[in-house]
Parts: structure tokens; C-alpha cells; sequence
């Protein structure tokens, strides 16, 4: 091999190495802000599963009847509390938002509890509560599509297979929410 052939190869591997380099540095920043965007959907839940207990001490005190549904509440905001993985939360979450939407059509037949005052600070917080949960969830998928999208980019392809950085999952919502709900103006 002569002297110019060498050279050539020598920095090809060189040029190599840093696209590698380049690319493991954005992963690693990436995958950084990933968990830093799913920290704060986190903390929107924890707020949430804190306000639920006083929401369902406020709903027994007029609609004891309802206890299916409350102790559905009380079961997924267990769930939650216990969750270990991030598909584990998405879950919980998906299943607690639904549980506390059929609170929410419960709550229609109550008409004293609407006019409560104690229960409508609660619904203003956890309405609040929903809206920050919904922008979390929305960082945190933008932050996954833009990881996800420098995986699957050449040369960037290649550092994800080296050193195994692999697809991170979307906060997808339950299929219970791509429903259309029925809403019923009838007088009761």
C-alpha cells in the first residue's frame, strides 16, 4: 500500500469516527431531554392523583350510590402511584383519565354537587390539572418524534445500531378517547 493510499484510508476511518461521535453526543442529548419532558408529564400526574382525593370525598358526601366508579378511581390512582415504567404510567394515566370522564357524567345527575363551591374549585384545579397534562404530553411527543427522527437519519442510523439507542415510545391517548361522546340535552 503506498503512502497516499494509507492517508486516504486514515481518514476515512477519522471522518468515520467523528460522524460517531457527532451522533452519539445528539442521542445522549436527546434521550436527556426526553426524560427531562417526561419528568414534567410526571409531576402533571402527581398533581392530578393529589387533587382526586378530595374530589372523591366531595362526590361520596352526595352520590354515595356512585361507588363503582369511585373506588375505579381510587384503584387507578393506585396504579399510578405504583407505576415502574413509563408504558406502566401511560397506562394508569389513560386508564385514570377515563375513569374520572365517567365521574364527570355522574356528576350531571347531582345537581347540588355542581353548585358546591368546594366541589367547583376542585373541577376548576383539575380542569387546570387536565390542561398541563395535555402540553406535558405534547413536549414530551415532540421531543420523542425529533429522537426518533435522528435514529432513523443517515449517518445517524448507523451510531443507533452501534450502540443501541432505540425508539422511544409516544404518549399515546386510549382508544376510549377517539370515541365520539354522546351528549343527551334532554331534560331530567
Amino acid at each position: 500500500m503506498n503512502r497516499r493510499t494509507f492517508w486516504q484510508h486514515t481518514l476515512l476511518v477519522l471522518a468515520l469516527f467523528s460522524l460517531t461521535g457527532c451522533s452519539y453526543n445528539s442521542f445522549t442529548s436527546q434521550q436527556e431531554s426526553i426524560k427531562g419532558s417526561w419528568s414534567e408529564v410526571e409531576n402533571q400526574l402527581q398533581r392530578r392523583n393529589d387533587l382526586i382525593p378530595n374530589l372523591v370525598s366531595t362526590v361520596k358526601g352526595f352520590a354515595a350510590q356512585e361507588k363503582a366508579i369511585l373506588d375505579r378511581i381510587a384503584a387507578s390512582r393506585e396504579r399510578l402511584a405504583g407505576a415502574k415504567t413509563p408504558s406502566e404510567t401511560m397506562d394508569a394515566a389513560n386508564e385514570q383519565s377515563s375513569a374520572l370522564a365517567r365521574l364527570l357524567v355522574v356528576v350531571e345527575n347531582y345537581p347540588q354537587l355542581k353548585s358546591n363551591e368546594n366541589f367547583m374549585r376542585l373541577m376548576d384545579e383539575l380542569s387546570g390539572t387536565e390542561n398541563r397534562i395535555a402540553v406535558a404530553r405534547g413536549r414530551y411527543n415532540e421531543k420523542v418524534t425529533a429522537y426518533n427522527q435522528l435514529r432513523r437519519r443517515f449517518p445517524s442510523n448507523i451510531t443507533a445500531k452501534i450502540f443501541g439507542f432505540d425508539e422511544w415510545k409516544y404518549f399515546e391517548a386510549p382508544a376510549s378517547a377517539r370515541e365520539v361522546p354522546k351528549v343527551d340535552f334532554s331534560a331530567k
